[in-house]
């Protein structure tokens, strides 16, 4: 995936602050966690505890896939 691949508001969002904040639609596109606490990932992260949540292959399921 490159940069030129994403799009904003169905990738990504600006938050009040300025910052990008991926969606979980983007996360389920790349595919994988990178373990740093995103707000929207689907992977069921938690950085606190450096630990995965149990998370069911119909939440890791895009929506956006048919």
């Amino acid at each position: 995936m490159t940069q030129n691949s994403i799009k904003e508001h169905e990738d990504f969002y600006y938050n009040e602050q300025g910052y990008k904040v991926f969606t979980e639609h983007f996360h389920l596109k790349r595919g994988y966690c990178c373990k740093s606490g995103c707000k929207h990932c689907p992977f069921g992260y938690d950085k606190k505890t450096d630990s995965f949540k149990k998370v069911t292959a119909e939440v890791l399921k895009d929506p956006h896939d048919k």
